[in-house]
């Protein structure tokens, strides 16, 4: 399977209530270099997929600047108070609409992870489809996290799920066919649900 095959997938239709401003628009990195966590996971995919799809909502109008500054494509989702579940649907038909075969999934809440992280599990990626995996999920200290990689099976069976389904329990069901990949990469594991999550992310070292 040819890097070609793959479309990047950023889920960035959430309300971001708990932040009290739209997450995909915040400063990233946090101290400053003029640029959003939505800039930020669309130029950390593009080096490994053929091209990038971000699943916004209402608020396609204000993320439209930041994708097309950064060669992403943008596709709404109509109801994204459906919840995540349904933006991850609107996302892999898109892939498929696209004639791609496999994705590379993460959400815009959550820190770009390293390039170094992207490449290890794309290379894992072939290596377990060819032993009938259908996905990649990165582990860190015994957490599993994103950006997850999957191909044509798992997203059938994301798609065939209930709308109100979680991707978790779709995962969970399908276990045998996932490869874990222990990763030093802690930015995996992390959450930017809200202002104090995003402060702990700014007292960081760089």
């Amino acid at each position: 399977m040819s890097y070609s095959s793959f479309c990047g997938v950023i889920l960035a239709a959430g309300a971001s209530s708990r932040m009290g401003k739209d997450k995909a628009l915040l400063p990233w990195p946090p101290n400053g270099s003029g640029g959003t966590l939505l800039s930020a996971a669309i130029q950390a995919f593009s080096p490994f997929v053929d091209l990038v799809i971000v699943v916004a909502g209402k608020n396609v109008a204000e993320l439209t600047l930041a994708i097309d500054a950064n060669a992403g494509f943008a596709i709404v989702n109509p109801e994204p108070e459906r919840g995540q579940f349904s933006s991850l649907q609107c996302g892999l038909r898109e892939v498929l609409n696209r004639g791609r075969d496999a994705a590379i999934i993460t959400l815009v809440d959550k820190p770009p992870v390293k390039s170094s992280t992207l490449k290890k599990l794309r290379g894992e990626f072939d290596s377990a489809v060819a032993g009938g995996k259908w996905a990649v999920v990165p582990e860190f200290g015994e957490r599993h996290g994103h950006p997850i990689l999957i191909g044509r099976e798992m997203m059938e069976a994301f798609l065939r799920a209930p709308a109100t389904a979680n991707a978790r329990d779709i995962q969970h069901l399908h276990q045998a066919h996932i490869l874990y990949v222990p990763v030093d990469d802690p930015d995996t594991t992390v959450n930017l649900n809200t202002p104090e999550d995003y402060a702990a992310q700014a007292s960081q070292p760089t």
